[in-house]
């Protein structure tokens, strides 16, 4: 009898093993296939001119293109200044805002589309903040402007 105990363990242990092991697979390959639609981009970190915020520049922007002309940290209304209102936008809330004792920034996200040039992601730096701080360029010569 206890040979059979044993033996139906094994059994309803199996199928854990065998989902967990699968899952794992199915998380590496979607992690691997969400890249940026521009083949192989340079991905670089980089800290804003006040050394405050570290941020992502996905690719090489053209010399004389806008976006050659933003740096990482800059606000939303400067941003606009320089380059332009964007073609698309939207807005949306982190896993951040969730959290009940995280009092930081990086609760809200505001993502900026401009045609023929990419797509810029600003975020708030503290918790009663607008995002309106540049943390992420992707360049994409073939953006439509549209999310």
């Amino acid at each position: 009898m206890n040979r059979n105990n044993c033996l139906m363990a094994a059994i309803c242990l199996m199928p854990l093993f065998g989902c967990a092991s699968l899952h794992k697979g199915v998380t590496n390959k979607s992690a691997r296939t969400s890249a940026p639609s521009v083949a192989n981009p340079a991905v670089r970190s980089v800290m804003s001119a006040d050394g405050l915020i570290k941020g992502k520049i996905v690719g090489t922007p053209a010399p004389a293109s806008k976006f050659s002309k933003l740096q990482i940290g800059m606000t939303l209304d400067q941003v606009k200044n320089l380059i332009g209102p964007p073609n698309n936008s939207d807005s949306r809330i982190t896993g951040k805002q969730y959290q009940p004792f995280y009092f930081g920034g990086d609760t809200q996200r505001t993502e900026a589309y401009y045609e023929g040039e990419g797509q810029l992601t600003f975020s708030n730096t503290r918790l009663d903040s607008a995002p309106d701080t540049l943390i992420r360029i992707l360049i994409n010569p073939n953006a439509t402007g549209k999310h």
